[in-house]
């Protein structure tokens, strides 16, 4: 996975429409992984159980970037794609997307079905607003307690979000940005000299 900061939306959006009687409901989320925007996808199609469509769409960051949508019965190429073309355009990673369709009696063509599912997706992305993101690890750094002082004031002037459990020795479980990782971890074993046991 790249260390490259990434856009993505800072939350859950939405956003409701209609066009010529066809009611629209566009759902956009933060996704780390594809199980979790199928998640997603499944959670709306049970909020909307009786919706003629329900198209989603996904961008994730694995390794490679994992992008997929699909037309749920709409005609191909009408609705999936339009809505990821949205979030490649927004460049935004790590998000799903689902819009959810209520037919209202006119056939929209594939033209005006691609305009509306794209804007589906774009008014619920600006619903929700975007980030920018630094990918982050877990490191796990354990030491005794003559060196936990020093370990806990290397964490906080990183202004990594850790948690120190206190037992026979101390463990800090920090998240880190992955960029900063390797270098957070040679200044802890430079300042324990080489007596942090740590784990990334």
């Amino acid at each position: 996975m790249s260390e490259e900061a990434y856009r993505t939306v800072a939350g859950r959006g939405e956003a409701r429409f209609a066009v010529r009687g066809s009611k629209f409901v566009g759902h956009v989320g933060p996704a780390q992984t594809v199980e979790a925007a199928e998640a997603v996808v499944a959670a709306v199609r049970e909020e909307y159980p009786d919706a003629t469509h329900v198209v989603p769409a996904y961008r994730v960051r694995t390794n490679p970037l994992r992008e997929w949508a699909s037309d749920d019965g709409e005609p191909t190429n009408s609705a999936g794609k339009p809505a990821l073309n949205v979030l490649q355009q927004e460049g935004v990673e790590n998000v799903v997307a689902a819009v959810v369709r209520y037919y209202g009696g006119t056939n929209l063509g594939v033209g005006g079905l691609a305009r509306a599912y794209a804007r589906g997706v774009k008014a619920a992305l600006d619903d929700a607003g975007t980030t920018t993101e630094r990918p982050h690890e877990r490191v796990s750094i354990t030491v005794e307690y003559d060196d936990s002082g020093t370990v806990r004031g290397i964490l906080e002037s990183e202004g990594a979000d850790f948690d120190a459990t206190y037992a026979e020795t101390v463990e800090f479980d920090a998240r880190v940005p992955v960029a900063d990782g390797r270098g957070l971890c040679d200044r802890i074993r430079s300042a324990t000299s080489g007596r942090a046991e740590i784990d990334h």
